[in-house]
């Protein structure tokens, strides 16, 4: 679908579909809002793959694949909606095995410990660590990232890297909106200390998607055929321009309170207003992800 300078306005995947081979899908804000699956998602998704598309779920959660997986499961999002599951949390993983060696800080609730089962790690304090692992905050409904800013400090002075293994810096869960680990690792950048994100909007995580992907078709996908829907301008858009392929924003996400919108209204041109103010524009808009109206 060639970008044009202002966002169309589109009701359902439908009529899109036939332009793409491939779906690289965000999970959280688009499949589910962290309590409740979405079932028109779901349902589009498993729709696309019936017609003959490929779809990889791209998420920016600490945890491997296979527990986002399990999660989805617990929501009754079909398996039928996606092929493969690729997570911030796997490449954080794998910069975890290049330095099995090196000792390791996390910051991070238990939740998201999962990423270090069956490595021989060894975690010890900022002031022994090589590097520290930041996958959120351990009280997410409470605390602010100046509760983190004397660790943070502490880690400035020994200029340890940090990987950030969530790079979203809000979710939405059921009616709140939440800080992620990219807020902590913002802050720990506006200090002057080295970050390296796992996930999106940088281009790792959308290579081993893309891969991923044409390893299971049996041949290469390319790029003017890839679709990323996401519903964060931030992280799910920008990482689409960024990586050269077209964009759907589901506007029912974290930006909805920004725009305004209420239950019962639907996408309008004040939508398209705002998002041709960001600085990344996507190729489309729509309400929530849905087949057709």
């Amino acid at each position: 679908m060639a970008a044009s300078s202002r966002p169309a306005l589109v009701e359902g995947l439908k009529p899109l579909a036939e332009n793409y081979d491939l779906i690289l899908c965000d999970v959280w804000g688009v499949l589910h809002n962290g309590v409740t699956a979405y079932e028109t998602a779901g349902d589009a998704l498993t729709r696309f793959r019936a017609k003959g598309g490929r779809v990889v779920l791209v998420s920016n959660a600490p945890r491997p694949g296979a527990a986002v997986g399990a999660q989805l499961d617990r929501f009754k999002v079909p398996r039928t909606a996606y092929d493969a599951i690729v997570t911030s949390g796997d490449l954080t993983r794998l910069a975890i095995e290049e330095r099995i060696d090196k000792v390791v800080n996390h910051i991070g609730p238990p939740r998201d410990m999962g990423m270090y089962d069956g490595l021989d790690v060894r975690f010890g304090r900022i002031e022994e660590a090589d590097y520290v692992v930041c996958s959120g905050f351990d009280d997410d409904e409470n605390e602010t990232v100046e509760d983190y800013r004397s660790r943070l400090e502490a880690m400035r002075r020994r200029d340890l890297l940090m990987v950030c293994a969530n790079p979203d810096l809000i979710v939405e869960r059921g009616h709140m909106i939440l800080p992620c680990a990219g807020t902590i690792a913002l802050a720990y950048e506006e200090m002057g200390g080295m970050v390296f994100y796992a996930g999106k909007p940088h281009a790792p995580v959308y290579e081993r998607a893309l891969a991923i992907a044409s390893q299971l078709g049996g041949r290469s996908i390319p790029k003017e055929r890839v679709l990323a829907v996401g519903d964060a301008i931030r992280t799910d858009i920008a990482g689409a321009v960024g990586f050269g392929i077209d964009s759907l924003l589901i506007a029912r996400g974290i930006h909805a309170k920004e725009l305004g919108l209420h239950e019962g209204d639907l996408v309008s041109d004040h939508v398209q207003d705002w998002a041709d103010r960001q600085p990344v524009t996507p190729t489309a808009l729509m309400d929530m992800l849905a087949w057709e109206a």
